[in-house]
């Protein structure tokens, strides 16, 4: 997708070196990637201690061999 954005020039230039890219895309690209995985990663995070998955697990086993 096309777009026009205003980056702060040190930041991209930043984001440029850390990535080793010279293309402005696909550093923004990488970027936007590690930063949707690190939000996913926490939002699971926050989950910890909210599930019990531990004691029911034999059930769901069973009932995927069920469906086989």
């Amino acid at each position: 997708m096309r777009t026009t954005l205003n980056l702060n020039e040190t930041v991209i230039n930043q984001v440029l070196q850390i990535t080793g890219t010279k293309n402005k895309s696909k550093a923004v690209n990488i970027v936007l990637e590690a930063f949707v995985q690190e939000k996913r990663k926490q939002n699971i995070l926050k989950m910890r201690g909210k599930l019990s998955l531990e004691d029911n697990w034999k059930q769901l086993r069973e009932l995927e061999g069920d469906e086989a």
